[in-house]
């Protein structure tokens, strides 16, 4: 009886944003230790270079690290011309990259708004259309997954973020919307909403007592996301066994939206 790997990727070329740090790496290593090439993307050079040396450390896989700016369509579409012609194809896109505004909705800015939407809605579309444009839809198949979050899917009272809500929200949206219309080309879109995990833009609220508690009483399963849970889900998306499966948002929240 022949063993069929469900998740090889091997050969295949996933483009990661917001590589530089947290949810983005752990998850390029994830599709790394699968055989997959990456070509990490973030705005701080010197970050995404350590990614793609230590993936080829520790995978042997082929990379391209690139510098880009998610809000600039210019950077974005020469990014994706980059990597489209070193290495003749992009599968997978994790469209990871965003940020967080956290203060009372009365007190956020129209500044504070716009920057959100700008980077974690309109960046994400940036990239899902040169992506698709440049490599997906001329290659008749594509794996995109967005990066939205629990938060993008109901409200929270206990760290106000409306524009991060929002943002996110949109992406949820987004993900169907881009997953009815790619379709025919053989490209399927689907949503990761994490829950409660440790990141750079987390941590500070995170390590505090009073949020342990909350999360302990709000998540079923009393804890925050360990590094590495979100892995699967991505290389379930990521699966060229997965062609079925389009237009989904997966919750990673350790049970938080189930309530």
């Amino acid at each position: 009886m022949t063993m069929k790997n469900y998740f090889s990727l091997k050969g295949q070329v996933a483009l990661v944003t917001g590589c530089s740090t947290g949810l983005g790496v752990q998850m390029a290593r994830a599709l790394a230790s699968q055989g997959c090439n990456i070509v990490p993307v973030a705005r701080r050079e010197e970050k995404i270079k350590e990614v793609a040396k230590q993936l080829i450390e520790d995978f042997g896989v082929e990379t391209l690290p690139l510098r880009c700016d998610i809000t600039d369509t210019g950077l974005v579409d020469e990014t994706v011309a980059k990597a489209v012609a070193h290495f003749g194809r992009i599968d997978i896109l994790v469209n990871n990259a965003g940020t967080g505004a956290v203060a009372p909705a009365e007190d956020i800015t129209d500044e504070q708004f716009w920057n959100e939407l700008d980077i974690d809605l309109f960046g994400s579309f940036r990239v899902a259309r040169a992506v698709a444009g440049q490599a997906m839809i001329p290659a008749r198949y594509g794996r995109i997954i967005n990066i939205a979050s629990m938060y993008g899917l109901v409200g929270n009272k206990t760290a106000p973020a409306t524009p991060y809500h929002a943002a996110k929200g949109g992406v949820v949206n987004m993900t169907r919307a881009l997953a009815a219309e790619w379709g025919k080309h053989g490209i399927t879109v689907n949503a990761v909403c994490p829950g409660y995990f440790w990141t750079p833009l987390t941590k500070e609220t995170l390590a505090t007592e009073s949020f342990r508690q909350y999360a302990h009483n709000a998540i079923p399963l009393e804890r925050y996301g360990k590094e590495g849970e979100l892995d699967t889900a991505a290389l379930f998306l990521a699966s060229p066994s997965s062609s079925y499966v389009t237009g989904v948002v997966l919750p990673v929240d350790g049970g938080y939206t189930c309530i």
